[in-house]
């Protein structure tokens, strides 16, 4: 035990990179079950699944599946703001953040068993009427913890380095516990009993109830051990301020056009679970799918710290985005050429050759890479951005930072979700009413399925590396920024706490 102990108290980056160090493991690895926890949430409510849920196992029409996503998450997105303002203006013996990690993810899990109760034997009407009421509700509460959920690390850490670290392994920790309430529905499918559509919403309640037990005990760990160390003196901006930064504030003005074209990256997630069912006509693929996505963000979260460690002074973020980006348009681009005539040029009714099957499989695996590399650097640029405001202003406001970008990011979710279900109702897709096998899509629907998986993403890293020029910080002028930072807060008798 002492082994253990001796670890969980010893510093989560030990190699000197030019600055102090505060994090340990106990406290690493507490943040890292909050962010799981986030996971288990998001893999059920915020993915392909639920267009699945609403639309296979609530039978509703997908272009009203389309506006419900489209208009509940237009609200989720513009109470990201308000709630960043909310977290920013808090101050308890608990902090700024802390407290709503300590409340939010009872309700969280609430809303997430009221939204897949289904009712589907209530009237249509009624139907439509408890999703939306649950949506909306789920909203809400997910926002009060995603926003000081997500905040908590820009003051855990000035260190870009360790904070680079601390996402590298939060991210683990999201992409094992997030796979499990999803990995729960996706296999389900294949079990005798949730095999069938009328008892397949039963595998989704089942995974929401193992999913709201374990956020509610994971976020224990997270409020009892992690610690805000920023003191917090200065007044914060009301909304109107906030977003008047976003367009005085360069390197964030970038990232925010940056999220609005990854909307494009983000389309095959809402469409996978349709691309395997309709465009390879093989339901089995689903579930490997999701298997061989899942290695992606493990890896990343090993693999870019590790680069960032091992580069110290020389870690560059935006350099680091930008080979991603270019990574992420040759991988997506290969995919669609080398998959193209054994997904398209096959009979309709038949399931992809097991050749087809494979490269599909393989590319859906390389294609994670660059686009979860891509996110978790992105966590530190976003960081990043708040050290710039407090350098620049004075004023240091995690939870508004966290909230815009968040904003972007569920507008990202919402509006791949709502291109992803337009075009499915545009080119004539036909729901399954009883066996998903039975149901041969048109032409048009499948190559649509292709481009959304295919070229579509090509598109948007292509697009994404042009805001990235401008984007204004770099390694050494970071560095720069949080050593004046450090000066200012001296002068001011402030201190950052050390972890001891």
């Amino acid at each position: 035990m002492s082994k253990i102990g001796d670890f969980l108290n010893s510093k989560l980056v030990k190699k000197d990179v030019g600055e102090p160090t505060y994090l340990t493991w106990k406290e690493t690895l507490s943040y890292t079950a909050g962010r799981g926890a986030q996971g288990m949430s998001t893999s059920m409510t915020a993915s392909k699944y639920v267009n699945a849920f609403l639309t296979k196992v609530l039978e509703i029409d997908p272009n009203v599946t389309a506006r419900i996503r489209l208009y509940c998450g237009i609200f989720d997105a513009v109470n990201d703001p308000m709630m960043g303002v909310i977290v920013d203006k808090t101050r308890t013996k608990y902090g700024k953040m802390l407290p709503y990690i300590r409340v939010a993810p009872f309700f969280v899990s609430l809303f997430m068993m009221l939204f897949f109760i289904g009712g589907n034997n209530l009237p249509y009407a009624a139907k439509i009427a408890l999703t939306v009421f649950a949506f909306v509700g789920l909203d809400v509460t997910y926002t009060a913890f995603d926003v000081p959920m997500g905040a908590l690390a820009y003051s855990m850490t000035p260190n870009g380095v360790e904070r680079t670290k601390l996402y590298g392994v939060a991210s683990i920790g999201r992409a094992i516990l997030g796979a499990i309430p999803a990995g729960l529905v996706a296999f389900a499918a294949w079990l005798p009993y949730f095999k069938e559509d009328a008892n397949l919403g039963k595998a989704y309640l089942v995974s929401s109830a193992f999913s709201a037990v374990f956020i509610i005990l994971l976020t224990r760990l997270t409020f009892h051990n992690c610690k805000e160390r920023y003191e917090h003196h200065e007044d914060t901006p009301s909304i109107k301020d906030c977003f008047r930064l976003l367009f005085t504030n360069r390197p964030l003005l970038m990232l925010f056009l940056c999220n609005i074209i990854f909307v494009l990256v983000k389309v095959p997630e809402q469409a996978s679970f349709f691309f395997a069912y309709d465009g390879m006509f093989a339901p089995k693929y689903n579930g490997h799918l999701d298997v061989v996505k899942a290695p992606g963000s493990f890896l990343a979260g090993i693999f870019v710290p590790m680069i960032n460690e091992k580069l110290g002074k020389r870690a560059d973020s935006k350099k680091f985005f930008q080979v991603c980006c270019a990574l992420g348009v040759v991988l997506n681009v290969l995919y669609a050429l080398t998959t193209y005539n054994g997904m398209i040029n096959k009979p309709a009714d038949q399931a992809v050759s097991l050749p087809v099957g494979i490269l599909v499989l393989v590319f859906s695996a390389l294609v994670t890479f660059p686009l979860e590399f891509k996110n978790l650097m992105q966590k530190e640029m976003e960081a990043e951005t708040v050290d710039y405001v407090e350098w620049k202003t004075g004023q240091r406001v995690e939870g508004v930072m966290l909230s815009i970008m968040s904003f972007t990011g569920k507008f990202e979710n919402t509006l791949s979700s709502y291109i992803c279900m337009k075009i499915l109702g545009i080119t004539g897709y036909t729901d399954h009413a009883s066996d998903s096998g039975s149901v041969v899509q048109n032409l048009a629907t499948r190559k649509a399925l292709f481009g959304m998986t295919t070229l579509l993403p090509a598109l948007g890293y292509l697009l994404m590396l042009v805001p990235m020029i401008f984007y204004n910080i770099t390694g050494d002028s970071h560095r720069q920024m949080v050593k004046e930072i450090a000066e200012r807060r001296a002068a001011r008798g402030e201190s950052f706490e050390d972890a001891g």
